[in-house]
């Protein structure tokens, strides 16, 4: 753990207060990929403008407020965002990273962040490690950029190049370890010497080893004994239930008849989302949390990627902020008998605009989502 002292550094302390670490997309500038994959200049942002209402009651373009349509090439922006989360109550963010054998992709803004010092608020790392494809962006199923596994002189290159920032003082730890998200633990091969490695790489280094966290979205997933916990991913956990619940007839006979490899889609015949409302996910029971492994509930204040997908994409509709925050209390309560070093909730997410998926302040909202989490923190003082 980490707190800021009168020097502007940060030391380990004990906890007052319920850690929260939002999910941070490092996007919102223009890299040479993008210009070629969509054009000169594309960001997030030219999907969140250009998407429209598809159905009635339909919110839609999600504009931001108060730090308008931003460039994370500048510092300011990134100082405004981490003042507007350290006074909701959020300990730090956790950027996305992007690692393709050897290639990073959207760094720019987090190796700022690393080099300046600026600003002075934690944050830790989340490989995303999933080959880019053209279909996030409602564009064929091409392949953009591959995710590989190429063994063990990439894997040290990898750590290499993150080490770094595990080594910086404002970097979030559990049990003095630095905390190194897998989203997509099991798309490794190797993972149990991919962990061990990094693990003897970083005690080479000077660290007490790595705290690995990997993503579980299902309640009867696997987990591999070598990673150290786990995210509870109640998002697509609910989003799943709720749909295996309302489907047709028709999509679960071809569903079960095909053992799931064969899937109904009807939103091109229909051209509407699938619309869900958000207080039935909010009201359903989160994933519960074994007793025996360090979990994390993981919640999210709104879900549209209609800007993305259009009518192929999930819409949570009437994404109020007090049943977001009716679930960030359900969350914390699943916490209350941990250590308050390990009393963590992840939230999806700071600023995924083009999925709806954001606390930013917005044109309708404003920084309801952002006061709704320092409400729920102030109530349990």
């Amino acid at each position: 753990m980490t707190k800021e002292n009168q020097s502007g550094e940060h030391e380990n302390v004990s906890r007052t207060r319920p850690r929260l670490i939002a999910f941070y997309l490092p996007q919102y500038h223009p890299i040479p990929e993008n210009d070629e994959w969509w054009g000169k200049g594309f960001t997030e942002w030219t999907n969140v403008v250009k998407a429209k209402p598809l159905f009635k009651g339909h919110y839609q373009p999600h504009l931001p407020a108060d730090l308008g349509f931003y460039d994370l090439r500048v510092p300011e922006v990134r100082e405004q965002q981490a003042q507007l989360a350290r006074e909701a109550g959020i300990e730090g963010f956790c950027y996305w990273h992007y690692w393709f054998a050897g290639k990073r992709l959207l760094e720019r803004p987090f190796d700022e962040v690393l080099a300046s010092g600026k600003p002075n608020f934690p944050f830790c790392l989340a490989w995303a490690n999933e080959s880019w494809k053209g279909i996030w962006h409602g564009a064929d199923g091409r392949t953009l950029i591959e995710q590989t596994y190429p063994g063990a002189e990439d894997y040290t290159s990898h750590f290499d190049e993150v080490l770094p920032a595990f080594l910086d003082p404002r970097y979030i730890t559990i049990d003095e370890r630095p905390v190194f998200v897998l989203y997509k633990y099991a798309l490794i091969p190797d993972l149990r010497g991919f962990v061990s490695l990094w693990r003897e790489l970083a005690l080479q280094s000077g660290l007490k080893g790595i705290y690995f966290l990997g993503m579980r979205s299902s309640d009867n997933l696997v987990q591999p004994s070598c990673l150290d916990g786990w995210i509870v991913d109640n998002f697509y956990f609910l989003m799943k239930k709720y749909k295996n619940q309302k489907r047709s007839p028709l999509r679960s006979l071809v569903s079960r008849l095909t053992n799931g490899k064969v899937k109904l889609d009807f939103s091109n015949l229909t051209h509407r989302p699938t619309t869900i409302p958000y207080c039935e996910l909010a009201s359903s029971d989160l994933l519960p949390l074994n007793i025996y492994l360090d979990e994390f509930p993981l919640v999210f204040p709104s879900w549209d990627n209609t800007p993305r997908s259009g009518h192929q994409g999930d819409v949570l509709r009437d994404a109020l902020p007090d049943l977001f925050q009716a679930q960030l209390h359900a969350a914390l309560e699943q916490l209350a008998h941990r250590p308050q070093e390990k009393q963590i909730v992840f939230i999806k997410s700071w600023n995924e605009w083009a999925e709806g998926n954001y606390l930013e302040p917005d044109q309708k909202y404003g920084r309801s989502y952002l006061n709704a989490i320092r409400d729920q923190l102030e109530s349990m003082n």
